[in-house]
Order: structure tokens, then C-alpha cells, then sequence
């Protein structure tokens, strides 16, 4: 089995891009080359300013180049507790821009014919247990509350449309779909550039300062200048001297994509292309690609000192889920980060004048990051925060988050090793 990225080795999108070689001078310079940056660089350059976009390594290298592909509508919170933590006018108004997020992706990859296995078959968050089933329930009462067309699975209709036997129920979002995440990542960053903006690779910020009226950014091989800033590193924030360093719980995904499933175990596997997860702690996703590839992820770091773990859990969570494809090997693994904040509610951050960070997806990274970067572009061009999904603070703060990083993999790792011996 490689140990690398099924994405990267299936992408259909690339990007041309080289280091920052020399000094600029722009409207708008964004950090990071995710959902999040490569949105808001798209959305400024189509409104006429000039965009410099740094990123560290390559287009999509962070969390959104590993990413499962669930573009999903809303948190992972339930719109109530949303509500509950954010006040009735900027809860119900988060719920209502998250709910209509997968429509925003799906139209930007029509708009700028993004070739990345786009599908639009709905999702299924699956009940792994009664009490899972209950959850699901009150999700879907609060849900379509909120004005979402979602239904509900018994068992029966859920081993219909998944294929296995294993689950007590589903919650159908027909609102939701799946994608390629590196190619949309790549996709998007094209456009930009089609667009005008300049993106420059394998160029690490290492200083970000006021300068004045303008922002520095300092890297090996050049500055920027520029009116605004944003921040847009998530989960793979590192080494930059800032006035403002984003805090969160890094967690990390790992996954594994078999060979492809030949045509009969097709039409018996998520026969009609769903994307999956449950709804256990330690949640674990599966889904297929365009070729069939079965692609299971669970938490953990199979990267990691708890890597052969998370190997032995995925050999077995394949065989009891499907036990058809417990021989099926696995063809490529690999692991992401996700920034988690403590009410799982992103974050962003105006940190100085025209300076803003945007972060802690917790996990739901493709819809919130694609809304969240193209807002936060749109308010840093404007000057008026209204565009953006949740309310601006002047600063943010995670405690202990090395210690809640421990427990979340320790705890995967104990949840991968007890499921062997049930």
C-alpha cells in the first residue's frame, strides 16, 4: 500500500505556479493556499483588485488537499446548539449561509468548469447505534425547521442505499455531495488566476507586520506590501512572526482508498454515489471515487507512532462494514489535520486594521471554507463585515491545546484498538 495521497495521484486540476521571486505591491495579499485562500483570491480578482497569494508548499498541501470530499451543508454542530451559542440573529443567520454552501460549491465548479469528479447525490450521516438514531432524529427535525429537505432512513432503506447491513438508520441531506478535494483546491487557484491574482508556491511567510497603512509580508525571497490581509493557513499554521497567532485543537483524519471495486460490487456498494459518515465519537466516513475506489477514513494519524493501529482498525472496519470487500486491498493511505475550536464554530479574527485570520472548521472544511474565503475577501475589499457569516472578534484563544491534541489521538487510537476485540 502507498503511503501517500490518493488525490494527488488521481487530480485531473493543476495550477502553474512559482516561488515569489522580488518585492510587490497589491490590494489584497492572502496566506495560505487552501479552500479558504483560493476562494478569496478568486473573489477579489473577479472584482478588480490586485491579489498576491503565498503559499508555503504546494496549491492544496494542508487540509483541504486531504480532505474526504463530503461537501457538506452547516457544522457539525445541529442548527439548535448553533443557535444556542452563537444568539438567535447570528445563529439562524450561520445556519442559513452553512445550508446553502454546497450550492455555492457546485455553482463555482460550473462557473469555471473545475474538473473534479463533482457529485451531487446527497449525503448520509449514518446511526451506529439507537442512540445514534436519536441524534439523527432531532438533526432532522431541526434541520428541515431551518429549511432543509432532509429524510430520514430506517435501517431497511439505509442498507438499500449503503450496501451494508451494519447501520440502524440515516439521515439523507440531498442538499450535500462529494467532490475531488485536491482538483477543486487546484481548480480554484486556476481560476484565481484567470482572474488576475498571482500565486506563488514554495514561498513560506516567515514575518507579517504594519508597515504604516499597509501590511509587510516578509518571506526568503521577497516582501509584499499590501492594503489587507487574511490569514488563511487553518490547521497548518507554522512558523510566522505575527501580531496575531491563531490557536486551535490540530486533529488529525487519516485515510485509505482500496483498488477499484469491479462493476458488480458496484452496483451493491453506495449504488447511488452517497457520501457517508457515522455518528460515533470516534466517527469514521466512506465514500466513492469517480474509478470506485472505496475510500475509508477514520480519526487518528496513521502517519504516527499509533500508524500500524489505525492500518489493523481500517483491514477490519472494511470487512465488518462490507464483509464482500474484506479481501479488497488497500491501495493508498494518508492523514490531514483538522483545526478544531472548542464550540466548533469558526473563526474569524480582525486582528489589526484590514487584517483578518479565518479558521477552525472543525472538520467541515470545503463548504465553510469556500463561503468563509470568498466573505472575508468580499469584507476586506468593502470595508463592511456584514458579508461575513459570523460576527468579527478582536482576538480568539484555545487553552491547552497540546494536551486536547493528545486526547484526541490517544483517544482514537484506544477506540481503534478496542473495536478488534468486539
Amino acid at each position: 500500500m502507498s503511503q501517500s495521497s490518493l488525490w494527488h495521484a488521481s487530480r485531473s486540476e493543476t495550477c502553474e505556479t512559482q516561488p515569489l521571486a522580488g518585492d510587490l505591491r497589491v490590494d489584497l495579499v492572502v496566506i495560505g493556499g487552501g479552500f479558504t485562500g483560493c476562494s478569496a483570491a478568486l473573489e477579489a480578482a473577479g472584482k478588480g483588485a490586485s491579489v498576491a497569494l503565498l503559499e508555503a508548499q504546494t496549491i492544496g498541501f494542508g487540509g483541504s488537499g486531504r480532505n474526504v470530499g463530503l461537501v457538506n451543508a452547516g457544522l457539525w454542530l445541529p442548527p439548535d446548539q448553533v443557535i444556542d451559542q452563537m444568539g438567535q440573529g447570528a445563529g439562524e443567520r450561520l445556519v442559513r449561509v452553512l445550508g446553502d454552501a454546497p450550492q455555492h460549491v457546485f455553482d463555482l465548479i460550473k462557473q469555471h468548469q473545475i474538473s473534479c469528479e463533482a457529485t451531487r447525490n446527497g449525503t448520509l450521516h449514518l446511526a451506529h447505534s439507537p442512540a445514534g438514531l436519536q441524534g439523527l432524529d432531532a438533526r432532522f427535525r431541526q434541520g428541515n425547521r431551518y429549511g432543509a429537505s432532509l429524510q430520514l432512513l430506517d435501517a431497511a432503506e439505509t442498507e438499500q442505499r449503503t450496501g451494508s447491513a451494519r447501520y440502524h438508520g440515516a439521515l439523507f441531506d440531498p442538499r450535500a455531495g462529494t467532490i475531488q478535494p485536491l482538483s477543486y483546491c487546484q481548480g480554484l487557484a486556476r481560476a484565481a488566476q484567470a482572474a488576475g491574482a498571482q500565486i506563488f508556491t514554495q514561498t513560506p511567510v516567515n514575518w507579517i507586520s504594519r508597515l504604516g497603512n499597509a501590511w509587510e509580508v516578509r518571506t526568503e525571497t521577497g516582501v509584499v506590501t499590501a492594503k489587507s490581509l487574511l490569514l488563511a493557513t487553518n490547521a497548518y499554521f507554522q512558523g510566522i512572526r505575527t501580531l496575531f497567532q491563531p490557536t486551535f485543537v490540530p486533529v488529525s483524519y487519516c485515510q485509505f482508498a482500496t483498488a477499484p471495486l469491479s462493476a458488480a460490487e458496484r452496483e451493491q456498494v453506495l449504488a447511488g454515489g452517497e457520501g457517508c459518515w457515522d455518528t460515533a465519537l470516534v466517527m469514521s466516513s466512506f465514500r466513492l471515487d469517480q474509478a470506485g475506489r472505496l475510500i475509508l477514513g477514520g480519526m487518528g494519524n496513521s502517519d504516527g507512532l499509533a500508524s500500524p493501529v489505525h492500518r489493523q482498525w481500517a483491514r477490519r472496519k472494511l470487512a465488518q462494514v462490507f464483509p464482500d470487500l474484506a479481501a479488497k486491498p488497500f491501495e493508498h493511505s494518508w492523514s490531514g489535520r483538522i483545526a478544531m475550536t472548542g464550540d466548533h464554530v469558526p473563526k474569524v479574527v480582525e486582528f489589526g486594521p484590514q487584517a483578518m485570520a479565518v479558521y477552525g472548521y472543525s472538520g467541515r472544511g470545503i463548504g465553510p471554507g469556500t463561503v468563509f474565503g470568498t466573505a472575508a475577501a468580499q469584507a476586506l475589499l468593502t470595508g463592511k463585515r456584514t458579508h461575513l457569516p459570523v460576527p468579527v472578534t478582536p482576538a480568539h484563544r484555545e487553552n491547552l491545546t497540546a494536551v486536547r491534541a493528545a486526547f484526541f489521538e490517544t483517544g482514537a487510537a484506544a477506540a481503534h484498538l478496542v473495536s478488534a476485540r468486539t
